[in-house]
């Protein structure tokens, strides 16, 4: 069985429960609060030098730090992951953008907001990267305005990578009603029944955020 060892509230956590909710790989999780240095222990340091989750470890024993690409390990050769090459390219294309303008920008405003709950400390620095959020939430407006996924014409881990950060969009100030093809694509993802339940793991806490 996989191990998961995650923070509970982290995107980049949710894009992997996603993906094995949706091809029914059954895993155990490990949680690791950053907010109380569990991540930076000499037990966890020996699995992952660089002291970061997820932390994705197979059936035997194999350790594979970094969402990406532990995401790409998981969607080899399944429905998740596009046959064609050049598709291929472009599932790397949008987890590449995931991981240069919504985890630095949109994860970092919901970190300060919502798990360090210090909104004035880092008032200004906040309007810097909830505008880059935006400007994100607009290219992804324009890409999704004639088509239901980002890469082809199906679910893949594309959507599951940039999915989780803007289910957070009510913790920040992401208004999707600003961006309605984002809202469709949003509420899509949102209706599937493994992200309803990779949402929910560990445990229930909310329904996922409707706009």
């Amino acid at each position: 069985m996989f191990t998961l060892y995650e923070f509970a509230s982290s995107g980049n956590c949710y894009k992997l429960r996603l993906a094995m909710a949706q091809l029914g790989i059954p895993f155990r999780r490990i949680e690791k609060d950053i907010t109380r240095g569990e991540t930076r222990t000499a037990e966890f340091l020996a699995i992952n030098p660089n002291g970061r989750i997820p932390v994705l470890v197979t059936p035997d024993n194999r350790v594979l730090p970094e969402s990406s690409a532990a995401l790409w390990y998981l969607a080899r050769d399944s429905k998740l992951m596009p046959e064609d090459p050049f598709q291929q390219a472009q599932v790397l294309q949008w987890m590449f953008f995931e991981q240069y303008n919504h985890e630095p920008n949109i994860a970092t405003s919901r970190y300060w907001i919502h798990v360090l709950g210090e909104q004035e400390k880092y008032a200004e620095a906040l309007a810097e990267k909830q505008q880059k959020g935006h400007d994100a939430l607009a290219v992804m407006e324009t890409h999704l305005s004639d088509r239901d996924f980002f890469v082809g014409r199906d679910y893949s881990i594309a959507d599951i990578a940039v999915w989780p950060w803007i289910s957070r969009f009510d913790w920040q100030t992401l208004n999707l009603n600003d961006y309605p093809n984002v809202k469709r694509w949003y509420l899509d993802i949102a209706a599937r029944p493994a992200v309803q339940t990779g949402f929910h793991i560990p445990k229930k806490v909310q329904e996922i955020p409707m706009p």
